[in-house]
């Protein structure tokens, strides 16, 4: 990966390279593209906007605001990161976990100590990056957060989204973000601890098959519990949409089922091995500290 810098993006010049990047990120709908002036009127009342350059390149961004959050004590002040886009040419070289980091850093001297955003939590790259590399734990299931979506990436299924919380001053994330970053688990680890999956899910693709969803949730028993996703679930949805829409109802009731139960989103494993990647959540059980998941 050649080398990139990330610098604060404040003037209407560097907002235009922003909206063009959208369009090369999430094609085929100007309708989602946060245009120059929404940029530009955050950037001006607390807001974030921090760009990813080679050169005078942009090829990533992350863009987020202000927001206020309900709590048992009241009202109270988070960062609401609202988007993250990379080039395409440009995934898989470490500039999504510079660009939070640099956020991290941003936020943190704003005196908040929260983050919240969404993604598609079948998206195994997204939740590797968000929940193990990053530290985000998450505890909300939201149906059709964005209503019906009409770019590439999301046509055709329901928008359904984890929404993470980033403790910014736990031990957790800064033991991630620090100069000495805790190594990410991998399934060796998993083998090691006897844990299982929920379900079998690549006993299907040892014979070529996409990956089906099981026809039932499984009992929620232990304290610690696994559940596989499909380690590339683009490529399924392209090969089989009707697959894609069942995989995503067996896991928003999967979802739904463990945050009512009580369950963490606190890590996840992400073996990308070509032809055959897989991905796991790892979800934990009570009200323990966010710092005991280490």
């Amino acid at each position: 990966m050649s080398n990139f810098n990330i610098r604060l993006i404040e003037t209407p010049e560097e907002m235009r390279l922003v909206e063009d990047l959208q369009r090369n990120v999430w094609p085929d709908s100007e309708t989602d593209v946060v245009p120059l002036h929404m940029l530009i009127t955050a950037v001006h009342n607390g807001g974030l906007v921090l760009g990813a350059f080679i050169e005078e390149k942009m090829i990533g961004f992350v863009f987020g605001f202000p927001g206020i959050e309900t709590t048992p004590d009241g009202p109270r002040l988070k960062h609401c990161s609202h988007m993250m886009g990379i080039h395409p040419a440009h995934r898989d070289g470490g500039i999504g976990f510079a660009l939070k980091r640099a956020q991290w850093q941003m936020v943190s001297h704003q005196s908040l100590d929260h983050i919240t955003w969404t993604y598609d939590p079948l998206l195994s790259r997204n939740a590797y990056l968000n929940i193990a590399k990053l530290g985000a734990v998450c505890v909300t299931y939201r149906r059709s957060e964005y209503g019906d979506m009409r770019d590439g990436l999301n046509a055709g299924l329901p928008s359904d989204r984890f929404q993470l919380d980033w403790w910014i001053n736990t031990r957790r994330v800064e033991s991630r973000l620090g100069k000495r970053s805790r190594p990410t688990l991998k399934l060796n680890h998993v083998a090691r601890s006897g844990m299982r999956p929920f379900y079998p899910l690549h006993a299907s693709d040892l014979t070529g098959n996409l990956p089906q969803p099981p026809e039932h949730v499984p009992p929620f028993e232990d304290r610690l519990l696994l559940a596989e996703i499909p380690g590339d679930f683009l490529d399924l949805k392209s090969k089989d949409f009707g697959l894609a829409r069942d995989w995503r109802f067996f896991t928003r009731e999967l979802f739904e089922t463990a945050f009512e139960k009580n369950y963490i989103v606190t890590d996840f494993i992400f073996d990308k091995k070509e032809g055959n990647p897989r991905g796991l959540y790892i979800l934990t059980h009570g009200e323990s500290t966010l710092d005991e998941f280490e």
